[in-house]
């Protein structure tokens, strides 16, 4: 089957401080997001100059996944489509179709399957493909490779960096957003992060560690995955290590929930407590991780049998299973109906499940 150009499509960020409001207008449209809550997010974005590294970052992952595509003699444009902010997701699209491209795979900038890592994603491209009307490109998503091998060994690289740093006796700590409890349990998210620290810290050399959960948004009285990074750390000093190595496994780069979630508070609570702190990098700006969306690229154009995965856990298919990943146990009759799309929309949802 033919592809015509590669969309990275990921959750944007401001690039200046005129930015910050509408930006996060458009994140919180549709979700109650306690107005405290609001207020606290947009001064993090004010404290640390109104421009996310996010931005950056994905510009750098399009350029070195070309040079990686072009390397290996395939003739596909990548272009940056975000969710949140400029490049908005539909003018991507309508700046491809005006290019002549009908096909295109979608690489969303998460590896694990959750409601706001995958479906929601899902959904946008949907309504992408709506507003910008018949000549939309189809898309095609690339899957989940929460344990892909070379996902898990870059991981393990920084990991052991980390450690090396901090000592061997610094306690480990991975950490992941935080999603409400009811989005979790339709979705494979915990069991997936679960699979992967388990193998970054073999690989790592390390059998003991945590998974913590940060960067909750949520009202009070609903319930979220924890324990918190916050008494993730606590308990790490109670039990009387001296360092802690925290290791965003959850995110693919630099954003604004790392930065300012680990590099100031988490760092701080860290100093406050007496605990050494390292913060190990994400994994987008390895050398090698251009070669990994290159190796999932080329699954989907025909060049890559069997898939690659590593663990407990089989390679995930193309396509979710029915009723994963949706919002909330109430969602699934919105769900199921909002399936019955319109013809030029049905390619959207991934070709198939191997």
């Amino acid at each position: 089957m033919n592809w015509d150009a590669v969309v990275v499509v990921s959750f944007g960020g401001p690039e200046r401080p005129e930015d910050v409001q509408p930006f996060f207008d458009n994140v919180v449209r549709g979700r109650n997001v306690p107005a405290e809550r609001r207020a606290e997010v947009t001064a993090h974005y004010y404290q640390m100059g109104g421009r996310s590294p996010i931005g950056a970052a994905n510009r750098a992952m399009v350029a070195a996944l070309q040079q990686e595509l072009d390397g290996r003699g395939h003739r596909l444009p990548v272009i940056l489509g975000n969710r949140n902010w400029h490049t908005l997701l539909a003018d991507t699209l309508r700046e491809l179709a005006a290019a002549g491209v009908r096909r295109a795979l979608a690489l969303v900038t998460s590896a694990f399957g959750s409601y706001s890592g995958c479906r929601q994603y899902l959904d946008d491209m949907e309504r992408a493909r709506a507003e910008v009307g018949a000549n939309a490109p189809e898309l095609g998503k690339i899957r989940l490779f929460f344990n892909h091998p070379d996902f898990i060994a870059i991981n393990a690289e920084r990991v052991r960096g980390g450690l090396a740093r901090a000592g061997s006796e610094a306690a480990l700590i991975f950490t992941a957003h935080s999603i409400p409890t009811a989005m979790a349990h339709s979705s494979p998210y915990v069991e997936q992060l679960n699979e992967a620290c388990r193998l970054v810290g073999q690989a790592a050399g390390r059998g003991s560690f945590a998974l913590a959960y940060q960067s909750r948004s949520g009202p009070p009285q609903q319930p979220w995955l924890g324990p918190s990074l916050e008494s993730a750390l606590e308990q790490a000093r109670q039990g009387g290590a001296r360092s802690a190595v925290v290791a965003p496994i959850g995110f693919l780069s630099d954003h604004m929930e790392v930065v300012y979630d680990l590099d100031v508070e988490a760092r701080a609570q860290a100093e406050r407590l007496g605990l050494g702190f390292v913060r190990v990098a994400a994994p987008g700006d390895h050398p090698r991780f251009a070669a990994l969306l290159a190796d999932l690229i080329e699954e989907r154009l025909g060049g890559a049998q069997p898939r690659r995965a590593v663990g407990a856990l089989a390679a995930w298919g193309d396509e979710c299973p029915e009723g994963c990943c949706i919002a909330s146990p109430s969602q699934r009759a919105t769900t199921a109906a909002a399936r019955q799309l319109p013809s030029t929309l049905t390619a959207v949802r991934p070709i198939s499940r191997n």
